[in-house]
């Protein structure tokens, strides 16, 4: 109940502490009253652990310095790895470090350039070839100046910086550029001047992205693997599939065969559904149906939506005659099964979307959702995965890795918010530049959100970065923000760096990859079982044949 508390704090209080709290009075007052009913209330909570557990147990336990809404076991899986990671790190930093000293070396002082503030653009070396012009320029009253690359190799930590972009692969191709066109220190860049600054990159890329940064993968998924479940220690591989195969044969129990109907017409028709030409000819006539949707463009002709008008309502018609044989041969033993009703939805909203269709659109609901209600009949396409062996295994991975998946998501959405709070506290007056925009900015808790999930796929954070590493000139500091007592749209170079390298080491490089090594995992599970002797497969045959012998699912056969 206190997490419960203290995570309904963090969003009601912190989430809506954004730059328009100033123009909202009434939900100002609320949320600082909000605060303050909060605040004795964890005093209180604080006060009972005390008393309860004692002063010393309190604080060494660590849940109590980190009591927010979390989940335990995933916390506990990479706490797990952190040595391993700090490993993988070490091995980065010092890998990186040699790049780094002699990227120092090759371009420190290199990057900068004489820019035209009137036309922003930059001066060629023909007509501006060194800072001393350039500087003439300046004191003749000119609107240039002499700037630098943001994110440049000046010192080993801009450096680090740099081969962080480079080995994400976001605005790599600008320092790359910079570093191709540069000359002498205090030179105007020249366009590739020195194109064996290619191979810099390209050594780097290969040595330093695809080697180095994909060894997090490697340390998470064999952190998984050690502490996978060590029974059977004293059996070998054989043995051990016998064994699983047995205990699940032994845990599923049999099933009643549906009974064939005592009524001619009846019997007739179930003894035409059961075959397996039934089964076959309607799953080709899903791959057709499946090539007709496809068939479907933008602004097609009225002659070709014509035809594919009448050849849906014929699907619809085959179908629906299926459906209506089953539900006659099967009875109520039809809606027993869960891909049966799948059918039976998918079936009725096609019908209800062909004969409502001027209705539905005119009257009750959006053309929008009139076209969802049409795309129910790619769920038809679903069917092929009962007969789809490999395609079922990995819809059983996928489904063994979802209460994984979901925990990881939790501790994703637990970094994302704090995160997102930080940047709001710190980044939320900044300039509007680069990526940095109306949707893209931390100026309220869902844009900062936004923000913070395109960074976890490591998409344009190199552009959000840019805006904030601003110092004047770039930025004013004396700019006024009506309603907010906070002056500026500078931003802060050295807390936007550490905010941003951080994010992406636990989030893209740590939680994600967690992602992928559950579902490695678990497909690798799956895998050995659909390889084991006795599979899924074999299980459902040797059911179908045991359900002939014995219908009542009694679990024994009579022998005569």
């Amino acid at each position: 109940m206190a997490r419960l508390l203290h995570g309904d704090d963090c969003v009601s209080v912190q989430a809506f502490e954004d730059i328009y709290l100033e123009q909202r009075q009434v939900i100002k007052t609320v949320l600082e009253y909000a605060d303050q009913v909060f605040t004795y209330v964890f005093v209180v909570e604080m006060l009972l652990k005390w008393v309860a557990y004692g002063f010393k147990t309190y604080f060494t336990n660590a849940w109590c310095w980190l009591d927010f809404l979390i989940v335990d076991v995933v916390v506990n899986a990479l706490v797990g790895a952190i040595p391993s990671i700090f490993n993988v790190l070490l091995v980065c930093l010092i890998f990186w470090l040699i790049f780094s000293i002699m990227g120092v070396n090759l371009f420190a002082g290199k990057f900068y350039y004489c820019f035209n503030e009137t036309s922003e653009e930059i001066f060629l070396p023909e007509d501006v070839n060194n800072r001393s012009e350039c500087l003439s320029l300046m004191e003749a009253g000119s609107q240039v100046r002499w700037r630098n690359v943001k994110v440049n190799y000046d010192n080993v930590g801009m450096g680090y910086l740099s081969l962080l972009q480079v080995a994400t692969f976001k605005g790599w191709m600008e320092i790359m550029y910079a570093a191709v066109d540069s000359r002498d220190v205090e030179s105007q860049p020249k366009y590739e001047e020195n194109l064996y600054m290619y191979i810099y990159f390209v050594i780097f890329i290969i040595f330093g992205s695809f080697f180095t940064l994909n060894l997090f993968i490697g340390v998470i998924i064999d952190n998984f693997n050690q502490q996978k479940s060590k029974i059977h220690l004293f059996m070998t591989e054989e043995q051990k599939k016998y064994y699983n195969a047995m205990k699940k044969l032994g845990s599923k129990k049999p099933q009643k065969p549906v009974p064939r109907p005592e009524n001619k017409f009846q019997a007739l028709v179930f003894d035409l559904v059961t075959t397996q030409f039934f089964d076959i000819f309607i799953m080709v006539l899903i791959c057709l149906n499946m090539v007709t949707m496809m068939v479907e463009t933008d602004e097609q002709s009225e002659e070709k939506e014509t035809i594919l008008y009448w050849v849906n309502l014929t699907f619809i018609i085959v179908f629906t005659g299926e459906c209506s044989l089953k539900v006659v041969a099967l009875r109520h033993h039809y809606f027993s099964v869960g891909w049966n009703i799948f059918d039976f939805v998918v079936v009725i909203l096609s019908i209800v979307g062909l004969l409502l269709a001027d209705i539905i659109e005119k009257y009750f609901v959006s053309p929008t959702l009139f076209r969802v209600i049409r795309l129910a009949r790619i769920g038809r396409v679903l069917r092929l995965i009962r007969g789809a062996k490999g395609i079922r295994t990995l819809l059983f991975a996928l489904m063994m890795s979802l209460p994984a998946l979901f925990n990881i998501g939790l501790l994703l959405f637990l970094i994302m918010f704090i995160f997102s709070i930080f940047g709001m506290s710190n980044f939320a007056y900044v300039r509007k530049e680069g990526m940095i925009n109306d949707m893209f900015n931390f100026e309220t808790f869902g844009n900062s959100m936004i923000c913070l999930f395109m960074i976890t796929t490591s998409a344009g954070w190199d552009g959000l970065l840019n805006p904030i590493m601003n110092t004047p000139p770039d930025c004013d500091p004396d700019v006024e923000h009506p309603g907010s007592p906070v002056r500026g749209d500078c931003g802060s170079p050295g807390v936007g760096i550490v905010f941003f390298t951080t994010y992406i080491i636990m989030c893209f490089l740590v939680v994600v990859n967690m992602y992928i090594a559950i579902i490695l995992e678990n497909f690798n599970v799956a895998t050995e079982e659909s390889s084991d002797p006795l599979c899924e497969d074999d299980f459902e045959m040797f059911y179908e044949t045991w359900e002939k012998f014995d219908p009542d699912a009694s679990q024994f056969i009579q022998y005569r």
